[in-house]
């Protein structure tokens, strides 16, 4: 539609140029008046030719042919910017924290041509483009603390609503190009539903369209307004549109206000590819000639080492890429993943094999051919296994994790292993912590499921003075729980926390204790 109007401009225009002028672009057009033949004497014989006019052409330039992708976007903007309080103190946040947008700029860089074209191919409103920023700073890897996640921050239900997949293997509401076109389906929808109304689809797209839609009927009920800012929505949902609204401001006006915002060229840089195969993402990284670490930042739907067994299979890569790993690809048709036989030992599950390896035992299964859990030992399975080790997928699930637990937080550092009927609010309580404090320090939301087995990183503090340090002490014949706290000036019941032996009736001579002490209370 934006490339018709300015179509239909050219056309006017040019409909006013004499027939000679008329076929001329804008560069065969002379840049100053032409002169008119002086007029001939009665004996002469007049002879006319035609002379170019003078003609000022406009000239236009599309959002298409901007350098600058911003520039591109920005041009397209429809969205009214109403004059709210909201909507001057976000823009003043944004301006006092130039910071920010260029950290998101970066994040964007390889994304938001892709966002563009496709909100472009629908022709909806380009400040579409910019709400990744409010979801997620543009952080693909961004889970929040209702378990939304990646970019346009999908929680798992709407997610599944709109088909994105979430499982061991895959996550689509990381998978940028799919879980875009599910944010601008729903969007779409959002829309209809509001009668064409943006600043409601867009809170609802925050908040549900059931509450907004609520609000609008409480408003119509006592006679007051329905438009956004006269609704009574929740905190979050009220600043949602207005950050929304002075981020598009801002970046409408980055000259006016002295914005310095990394440009982004106007070009596509990424390109899916479908391998049609399970592929290691070492192994694909190796056939685009990039490292696993990049492979793994244009592609975070990939929780574990390798795309989806089952599918998708679908990978972005930069483009001037695509041709190696093509070529890679066709010379190493069926060699993506590595498989080692394995002999199954008493005692061995296809659950226990499956968690040795990072794999499912469905996979297991499927591989062997395996209709049922039934193995016996001496049997000799093909397991499907990452190619390298676990440390060079440094954006798996695992490692994100790792590295958020790592983080330091008080001053000492215990491991709590997760037993069954527990949680996060029943192992904080334990510990005497925040909750949310918990799920923070593990890279969860407070609302994430525990299973039995998982580890959880618990942070505290010591008192004034205290020097809390990790020890390890041996058992020794005739010692107690009660014994050992006493020595160590430390609670039983911590003994029992930290070593996991709250099923255990007895304590014998060898086994080793995990203590946390204050090495100033302490002489032995």
């Amino acid at each position: 539609m934006r490339n018709h109007i300015f179509g239909v401009l050219l056309l006017l225009l040019a409909g006013c140029q004499t027939t000679q002028t008329s076929h001329q672009t804008a560069e065969d057009v002379p840049d100053k008046t032409v002169q008119t033949p002086a007029t001939p004497s009665e004996n002469e014989v007049a002879i006319i030719t035609p002379q170019p006019q003078s003609v000022t052409v406009a000239s236009y330039s599309l959002p298409q042919d901007q350098s600058d992708l911003w520039q591109r976007i920005s041009m397209q903007f429809s969205l009214p910017i109403p004059q709210k309080k909201s909507v001057k103190r976000y823009r003043d946040w944004y301006l006092k924290h130039p910071r920010h947008l260029v950290t998101v700029a970066q994040r964007a860089t390889p994304f938001l041509y892709l966002i563009t074209k496709k909100i472009e191919q629908r022709n909806l409103p380009l400040e579409l483009a910019l709400l990744p920023v409010v979801e997620s700073s543009f952080d693909a890897f961004a889970y929040s603390h209702g378990r939304a996640a990646g970019l346009w921050q999908f929680v798992p239900s709407t997610g599944k609503t709109y088909g994105l997949q979430q499982n061991f293997w895959y996550d689509g509401r990381r998978d940028v190009n799919a879980a875009t076109d599910a944010a601008l389906n729903y969007l779409t929808y959002l829309n209809r539903k509001f009668k064409g109304d943006w600043f409601h689809a867009i809170a609802a797209y925050n908040s549900g369209s059931g509450r907004v839609d609520r609000a609008i009927r409480k408003n119509k009920k006592k006679g007051k307004p329905t438009d956004f800012f006269s609704l009574d929505l929740p905190k979050e949902t009220s600043s949602y549109v207005p950050k929304l609204l002075a981020l598009v401001d801002v970046m409408n006006n980055r000259e006016k206000y002295g914005l310095k915002i990394p440009q982004i060229a106007n070009k596509p840089f990424l390109q899916q590819v479908n391998p049609k195969e399970q592929l290691d993402l070492a192994v694909a990284a190796q056939y685009a000639d990039i490292s696993v670490k990049e492979l793994q930042s244009y592609n975070p739907a990939y929780n574990q080492w390798a795309t989806a067994p089952d599918g998708p299979y679908n990978l972005l890569l930069p483009i001037d890429k695509v041709n190696h790993f093509n070529h890679s690809l066709d010379r190493n048709r069926g060699k993506g993943i590595k498989l080692i036989h394995y002999k199954v030992h008493s005692g061995d599950t296809l659950s226990t094999i499956a968690r040795k390896y990072k794999t499912t035992r469905q996979i297991i299964q499927n591989v062997n051919g395996l209709s049922g859990n039934l193995i016996r030992a001496g049997q000799y399975l093909m397991i499907p296994t990452s190619a390298k080790g676990k440390d060079t997928y440094v954006l798996s699930l695992n490692n994100r994790i790792k590295k958020i637990q790592s983080k330091r937080r008080g001053q000492y550092r215990m491991m709590h292993t997760v037993r069954s009927g527990e949680s996060l609010w029943s192992i904080a309580g334990k510990y005497k912590i925040s909750h949310t404090s918990l799920a923070k320090w593990n890279g969860m939301s407070p609302k994430d499921p525990l299973k039995t087995g998982k580890k959880l990183v618990i942070w505290k503090k010591s008192t004034r003075g205290a020097i809390i340090r990790p020890l390890y002490y041996q058992v020794r014949s005739g010692d107690t729980l009660s014994g050992i706290a006493s020595k160590f000036r430390i609670k039983t019941s911590d003994i029992i926390k930290w070593n996991d032996l709250t099923k255990e009736k007895y304590i014998h001579p060898g086994r080793k204790l995990k203590l946390f002490v204050d090495v100033t209370k302490v002489s032995t």
